[in-house]
């Protein structure tokens, strides 16, 4: 039985990705039709009736989200199109740059009219070049198409919308910092307040969402949020795309309705572990998420069940690791990953990420100590109580678990201990 659902995700290799025709003949722009057909604040409700929450990470309630946006008052406001995925095994927001880039501005477009936007940018990783170039062309098709640009269907809307390229670094997925990117500035997140809905772009009111959430808006008002909140659970609504990666019999982009158990995603929908091997554990949400180990997967995929069991949902990404993978030797790729990529602004994570590296090396070696232990899970918790913002505070998360669930790897790379056995 097929697992996998298709709402977002049904365009994915059906049609010309550049094709304004191939799309509309699709169904496209039937949401943004209905969506003009209304008031923006009715477009507010009805987003708030479907229970979308973010997908970029954060899962904050879209709806709310919106009307918080809307509700600020300024002589020009911008929309922002957050598709800096730069989180380490997560890709499924690439498929929808690739395969299907007018629901993205489509999506755009309805956020543009619910909040009083005008002015719109579609922040693409530096490392998605032919991505960019794509974009690009399809803006330019739907400009022409009427679909944007000044008086938009006959309606008077005006929107338009510019891509903006990376700047190479993992900090500038966090939305104030992508904002300093735009702007030339080093990418360094912002204090808040004030928030991004009030001063954001060259200081004016700003709304930033996920690819992936702006992909759900056009579904949400082609087939109705009620019929969109059937999907999921009843604090969960809709679908989710996952990006299934690592260890697995078949990797790749998946759109799953919330609910399903991470069994049942790992062997239904993944196949299994490759070769044979034994599932030894899992990270949830990137880099920046928690290990999970094997005996957990029978855990249903949902912002409840993994809020109730310390997880996030993150990015999406699910990564499979099997019995030949070394906890510790996994940690050490993590912390390499976020000693590169912390911007130095706040002390716990510049130097905390440094000195747990320096730490993870010596359990590598297998010449770590007692006291090393008690350090890199004192050091962690710093970080995640004391750091700036979300790099740092989410960098230690895949130690803390780890430590949790698999302690004996640990004190198996104390020297002392090594030598008595």
């Amino acid at each position: 039985m097929n697992k996998t659902v298709s709402l977002i995700s049904k365009n994915f290799k059906n049609l010309d990705p550049k094709s304004l025709q191939e799309y509309l003949h699709a169904g496209g722009y039937l949401g943004l039709e209905k969506a003009l057909a209304s008031t923006p604040a009715q477009v507010i409700q009805e987003v708030k009736k479907s229970g979308l929450q973010g997908r970029g990470g954060a899962a904050y309630p879209t709806g709310r989200k919106w009307e918080q946006a809307a509700a600020v008052e300024g002589p020009r406001k911008i929309v922002i199109c957050n598709a800096d995925e730069g989180e380490p095994g997560t890709f499924k927001d690439r498929y929808l740059l690739q395969y299907d880039p007018f629901k993205i501005i489509e999506g755009m477009t309805i956020a543009a009219y619910a909040v009083g936007a005008t002015e719109g940018y579609i922040y693409i990783r530096e490392e998605y070049k032919k991505l960019q170039d794509q974009m690009k062309i399809v803006i330019a098709s739907a400009l022409e198409g009427g679909f944007l640009g000044d008086n938009i269907l006959g309606t008077g809307l005006c929107f338009h919308i510019k891509v903006v390229s990376g700047a190479g670094a993992y900090v500038c997925g966090e939305n104030s910092t992508l904002i300093e990117s735009i702007e030339g500035k080093s990418g360094r997140p912002r204090i808040k307040p004030p928030y991004i809905k009030e001063k954001g772009l060259f200081g004016l009111p700003t709304l930033v969402n996920n690819v992936e959430t702006f992909s759900v808006i056009p579904v949400i008002f082609e087939i109705g949020a009620e019929e969109y909140s059937k999907y999921g659970t009843e604090f969960s609504k809709g679908t989710k795309l996952i990006s299934l990666c690592g260890n697995i019999q078949y990797p790749g982009t998946y759109e799953i309705p919330f609910g399903l158990t991470l069994r049942e995603i790992i062997y239904d929908i993944g196949g299994g572990i490759r070769d044979g091997k034994k599932l030894k554990f899992l990270q949830l949400g990137g880099a920046s998420g928690a290990i999970l180990p094997a005996s957990k997967i029978d855990i249903p995929y949902t912002y409840e069940d993994f809020e109730g069991n310390g997880l996030t949902i993150g990015s999406g990404a699910i990564l499979i690791a099997d019995e030949t993978n070394k906890v510790v030797d996994y940690m050490k790729s993590v912390q390499d990953f976020f000693l590169h990529e912390s911007c130095g602004k706040c002390t716990p994570c510049r130097e905390g990420n440094r000195q747990l590296s320096k730490i993870i090396n010596r359990f590598v070696s297998g010449t770590a100590s007692i006291e090393d232990f008690q350090t890199v899970e004192r050091f962690a918790r710093v970080m995640k109580y004391c750091s700036f913002c979300g790099l740092g505070q989410t960098a230690p998360s895949a130690l803390l678990s780890a430590i949790q669930h698999f302690p004996d790897e640990f004190y198996q790379q104390i020297h002392k201990v090594r030598k008595i056995m």
